[in-house]
């Protein structure tokens, strides 16, 4: 029998308080993102991916920015990628500087911009230096490591699961973030769950599964179907963190407007305080548009809240949607 979500599970040293987890989003998963999942009930967040590179030779934004942890979302795990050993064992030693708890290696990106440098999923063809790459993670860090990857890099292939053995036995890493679907259909096609369970079956460290989970029917089937210790939530949970709830026994019901409305406000504001006004003006529009679909606002609103350059001005639509509301119900 598998274990209930809710179970707590340990990844390395580090006990996870259960087994809901918020995967890496690029560009999106920032520390306020992270502590969104957290506060709504993942028992843990993983970072935004960051270069390796970025932080081996101090970028500014990439220290300031990215490797910007907030007190209350530990245990945190951030997510480096990169195809340089050394490089990674220098970033890594920064990173558990800064206060992670874990480190988590990108194996399985499919964008060209990572391939193309050799990182991402580019690594599920080069075994030898994806095991040095996670050793260096291991020992420049010095705290539980992770890897991420997808099952292979077209229709078929199994290069994903036979690295991730090898990054159990060679490299000594903590957990495998496996995503059964091959980095060539991205984010379309059917994920390969009975891979995944000879995976369960093959290595000694937890299996999170991950990919393609949008809703609790999603999760709840991906984590039977698959075997898996956990599971890691994405796209799911933009607009609706309340998924964390759901899958933990929260939550039987959706939220009301009202606490949609409560939600973005709080987005909004941490925006703002990550990012300072003018620039989280626009960095926010790329949220708006999950909270405005949950709260069936008009193209009219959605247009207003793109457009709009002032926070100010975005909190007072917002809380326009609020008043219309509660004109309605009077």
């Amino acid at each position: 029998m598998q274990p209930s979500l809710t179970t707590p599970f340990r990844i390395g040293d580090v006990e996870i308080a259960n087994r809901v987890l918020l995967a890496p989003l690029a560009g999106i998963g920032n520390w306020f993102v992270r502590l969104q999942a957290r506060r709504h009930g993942a028992g843990m967040a993983v970072s935004e991916m960051v270069s390796s590179f970025g932080l081996h030779y101090r970028n500014e934004r990439t220290l300031r920015e990215l490797l910007c942890l907030h007190p209350d979302e530990h245990p945190v795990s951030v997510q480096l990628f990169g195809q340089d050993p050394e490089v990674m064992r220098s970033a890594a030693a920064t990173v558990a500087e800064a206060g992670a708890d874990l480190i988590d290696i990108n194996m399985g990106c499919p964008v060209r911009k990572v391939c193309k440098t050799g990182a991402g999923a580019a690594l599920l063809s080069e075994h030898d230096l994806a095991v040095r790459i996670a050793t260096a993670a291991r020992e420049g860090g010095e705290i539980p490591v992770t890897a991420k990857l997808r099952s292979g890099l077209a229709s078929g292939g199994r290069e994903g699961f036979e690295l991730a053995r090898r990054l159990v036995e060679e490299a000594g890493v903590s957990a495998i973030g496996f995503h059964p679907r091959p980095a060539a259909t991205q984010h379309k096609g059917k994920p390969d769950y009975a891979l995944a369970r000879e995976l369960v079956e093959l290595i000694e460290v937890p299996l999170i599964i991950s990919g393609g989970l949008d809703t609790a029917e999603d999760v709840l089937h991906a984590y039977e179907a698959s075997g898996a210790d956990a599971v890691m939530v994405a796209r799911g949970s933009l607009g609706n963190p309340w998924l964390f709830e759901q899958l933990i026994g929260r939550r039987t019901v959706d939220p009301d407007r009202d606490e949609v409305i409560a939600e973005l406000l709080w987005v909004i504001d941490r925006g703002e305080e990550h990012l300072g006004p003018e620039r989280a003006a626009r960095y926010l529009r790329k949220f708006y548009p999950w909270y405005l679909e949950r709260l069936g606002a008009d193209k009219a609103m959605a247009a207003a809240l793109q457009e709009s350059e002032d926070l100010d001005e975005a909190r007072r639509l917002v809380r326009g949607l609020e008043a219309r509301a509660a004109a309605v119900a009077a």
